[in-house]
């Protein structure tokens, strides 16, 4: 007998012509809406709760849009040949996951990342949502399962590449 979430899963890994247009819609309106926005429930219910996620108070949801493609470095002011200068062809050292993770992170420094997943794209943005965990609420510190994330060693854990994400980027998994 299968669960309810691997029927969730199993739409977005292959879905119908209403769910595609409805996720259409969706994206554009992200695209018009903030970079890194707090969301009231996953989008994506049964990755976030491999992630580790639980609709208790002190875990926050937050889509955030990353710009696809290479990057580009400041043109030199002169003396190369155009070709030389170095412009085009950089890649990010980390993934655009990673990328995502840290930007949450930095918007809400008083909280955790615990974790992210992929949700959609388009042809100039990624989006990623990002689980996160306040350490200081007192629904986290009693739960057994998530307390591990209150204390000091855990802190910034997206910056420092300690998440799936950032480990990946590290060579790791």
């Amino acid at each position: 007998m299968k669960s309810g979430y691997s029927y969730i899963a199993q739409l977005w890994r292959r879905p119908a012509e209403l769910f595609k247009a409805i996720l259409k819609k969706r994206i554009q309106q992200w695209r018009k809406g903030k970079a890194i926005e707090r969301v009231e429930k996953p989008t994506k219910l049964d990755r976030a709760r491999r992630i580790g996620y639980r609709a208790k108070k002190g875990f926050i949801v937050v889509r955030v849009r990353v710009g696809r493609g290479g990057r580009r470095r400041p043109k030199p002011s002169m003396g190369r040949k155009p070709s030389k200068a170095g412009l085009v062809k950089f890649k990010p050292k980390l993934s655009l996951q990673a990328i995502a993770e840290q930007r949450a992170q930095k918007k809400f420094p008083n909280l955790e990342v615990l974790g992210s997943y992929f949700l959609a794209e388009d042809g100039q943005y990624k989006y990623f949502e990002v689980i996160m965990v306040d350490p200081h609420s007192p629904h986290i510190k009693s739960d057994p399962k998530i307390n591990w994330i209150c204390q000091p060693q855990h802190r910034k854990r997206a910056l420092r590449g300690l998440t799936r994400a950032g480990k990946k980027a590290r060579g790791y998994g």
